[in-house]
């Protein structure tokens, strides 16, 4: 069986996308996949490391404003459909699956014109332009990681996440986490992340409080993010505890492990990340784009398992009043963490793949 899987850009797509790879060699060990992406998102990195062969086409970002960058949109959307065509004819994939953004488009404008069979998946509560256009023309085979997503032939599958997290034991996994990122054992601790980019808002907000941390005896992890940028105030003077700020963090579940909370964006990843695993967390969506990031995390704030916070209150005095509060109440957190988990689906990953083999062996 010959599989393409079509993502990337960010870890929204890159990362469903691994692990649907993974539950397809689980299940079918001789399976040949290859992915689809760009040389400048971050499926360049990330996809070769996970050990998957990886075929790069141009980038056709759409661009959410009026000017030039729209008038060369369908140049850039033809030299990528003749790339994509390229690689399917050599490849003779059984199967094409897309996972929206733009790598996905083009994949699937080929798969139409190939009659190869397509799956399509789509991360968040609100679809995407590509997917809603692959839904609509090119393919009845629809997967969604939310159950009221809005799009035809769609079937409630959930998010693929990496087993690493999806079976994470927290406790079990705690002390030595909490080794790795040199944090204390028994210090209530916080996560903090901005995803795969990193998120100026919520980097300078927390770092901005950290002194109020400090004060309440708790200790911080802080992914800032490749290009991020954490200024820690003058005053916090040694010896309390620890505030770690790194730039990126490849073992996520050792991050979730070393965690009683974790402040972060609404990416799909995220939310069903920490809901997945029980982790009580604080929502600040994206302000830009259609208002996906919100919708990610309604159900789950809506159970009880998170905060959402608007971007634009996000802000220091925010997190002095809230954040240190929430960490030092351990019955809030217990309860939060409880109404979370049910929300779920753990087993996404077997789903889409058993979508993706039945469609490949017709």
């Amino acid at each position: 069986m010959r599989v393409l899987l079509a993502g990337g850009g960010s870890a929204g797509h890159t990362s469903p996308l691994i692990a649907t790879a993974e539950a397809l060699r689980r299940k079918v060990p001789d399976a040949e996949i290859t992915c689809l992406g760009t040389a400048n998102g971050l499926e360049a990195r990330i996809v070769p490391e996970a050990g998957y062969r990886l075929e790069l086409i141009p980038p056709v970002p759409l661009p959410r404003a009026l000017g030039a960058d729209l008038v060369r949109v369908p140049r850039r959307l033809r030299a990528a459909v003749a790339a994509t065509r390229e690689v399917v004819r050599r490849l003779q994939p059984d199967v094409i699956t897309g996972f929206g953004g733009y790598v996905s488009m083009p994949a699937y404008v080929v798969a139409r014109r190939e009659k190869v069979p397509l799956v399509i998946h789509e991360g968040n509560a609100l679809p995407g332009l590509a997917n809603r256009f692959g839904a609509r023309v090119c393919t009845k085979l629809v997967a969604t990681s939310f159950p009221d997503t809005q799009l035809p032939h769609a079937r409630f599958v959930g998010l693929p996440i990496r087993r690493a997290i999806s079976l994470l034991d927290r406790v079990e996994l705690r002390a030595l986490a909490r080794d790795h990122f040199r944090l204390q054992q028994d210090t209530p601790t916080l996560l903090v992340t901005g995803g795969s980019q990193g998120a100026r808002r919520i980097n300078e907000s927390v770092s901005a409080a950290a002194a109020a941390f400090a004060a309440a005896g708790i200790q911080v992890l802080h992914v800032k993010g490749p290009k991020g940028d954490v200024t820690l105030p003058s005053d916090l003077g040694p010896g309390g505890p620890p505030y770690v700020v790194v730039s990126y963090v490849d073992k996520m579940e050792l991050a979730y492990a070393a965690a009683d909370a974790v402040v972060g964006r609404a990416g799909a990843n995220s939310v069903t990340e920490a809901a997945a695993i029980g982790l009580p967390a604080v929502f600040v969506p994206l302000p830009i784009g259609n208002g996906e990031q919100a919708l990610n995390a309604s159900a789950v704030v809506a159970a009880g398992g998170g905060l959402l916070v608007d971007d634009a209150d996000f802000t220091p005095d925010w997190v002095r009043q809230h954040v240190p509060a929430l960490l030092l109440d351990r019955n809030r957190l217990e309860a939060m963490g409880a109404a979370a988990t049910d929300l779920i689906r753990r087993d996404a990953d077997d789903r889409l793949a058993d979508m993706i083999i039945k469609a490949a062996t017709r």
